[in-house]
């Protein structure tokens, strides 16, 4: 007989909360379906459920790990949870019109990204005492990076001089997580399975956050037909989500089961 995890009461909350926010459609009234020809269409409803599943698993896992791992995984959690309410309206938005929905893409990431940023400072934290100038740094970078690319995107700037400022933010977060503060707490003071989590985690934001701006370049500044880019554009970035959202959580829960099992 399979004995089935007693969930917490917190984390029922959690779950709770999850599946109230990822039952409210966006559009309930629209007849327009999903075609078979819609790959752009199709690659929103892959990461849309893929974060859902992603949501309830970090969220289950809570219970698995020790007290100090606990906020990283609901961080991770959340993470999957405000990513798919938002694609459950970039979906609709797209089946619907075609058209790309930037407003709903950097709402998403004005939240999710600062907290991915978040969990570099609190793996070290559960090991380490960190300096809050860590924190602030990782978010001053990140902010930077998100505002260029929205004033570009969304038509307030030219989009090569948003992109270069986009780049410039981008830069400073890889310089504190690769040469800055955070590396040298996590080479000095963390374990093992925390520097290889962490070490995961930066190459992640490295190549795995370079599809956007490469995405962004070949979108805006490649002089490609303006359709054809943009259809382009929005497989890139779903697909990008899947390893930036979904695979960063899923190293930060493999890293907090590890050094909990430990005890």
């Amino acid at each position: 007989m399979i004995k089935l995890p007693v969930l917490s009461i917190k984390n029922k909350f959690l779950l709770s909360m999850a599946t109230f926010g990822l039952s409210t459609p966006a559009f309930a009234e629209n007849s327009v379906i999903l075609q078979s020809s819609d790959f752009v269409g199709i690659s929103f409803w892959l990461i849309s459920m893929a974060l859902v599943a992603s949501t309830a698993f970090f969220f289950l896992e809570r219970d698995r790990v020790a007290g100090k791992w606990k906020t990283s995984l609901t961080v991770s959690g959340l993470v999957t949870l405000i990513a798919a309410v938002h694609y459950f309206y970039m979906r609709d938005v797209w089946v619907a019109t075609g058209s790309t929905p930037t407003v709903y893409r950097y709402i998403d990431w004005l939240i999710t990204v600062p907290l991915l940023m978040v969990e570099f400072y609190l793996i070290l934290a559960a090991i380490a005492k960190v300096p809050t100038g860590v924190f602030w740094r990782l978010m001053i970078g990140t902010l930077v990076m998100l505002v260029g690319g929205y004033l570009g995107e969304a038509g307030y700037m030219g989009v090569l001089p948003a992109f270069v400022i986009g780049m410039l933010g981008w830069a400073y977060i890889l310089w504190e997580i690769f040469g800055g503060e955070a590396s040298k707490i996590n080479a000095n003071q963390a374990p093992a399975n925390v520097q290889s989590a962490f070490n995961l985690m930066r190459w992640i934001v490295t190549i795995g956050w370079a599809i956007y701006p490469i995405g962004y370049f070949f979108g805006y500044l490649s002089g490609s037909d303006p359709t054809e880019s943009m259809k382009a554009l929005n497989i890139v970035y779903n697909l990008a989500d899947v390893l930036n959202k979904i695979a960063f959580g899923v190293i930060i829960w493999s890293v907090a089961v590890t050094e909990s099992e430990k005890k």
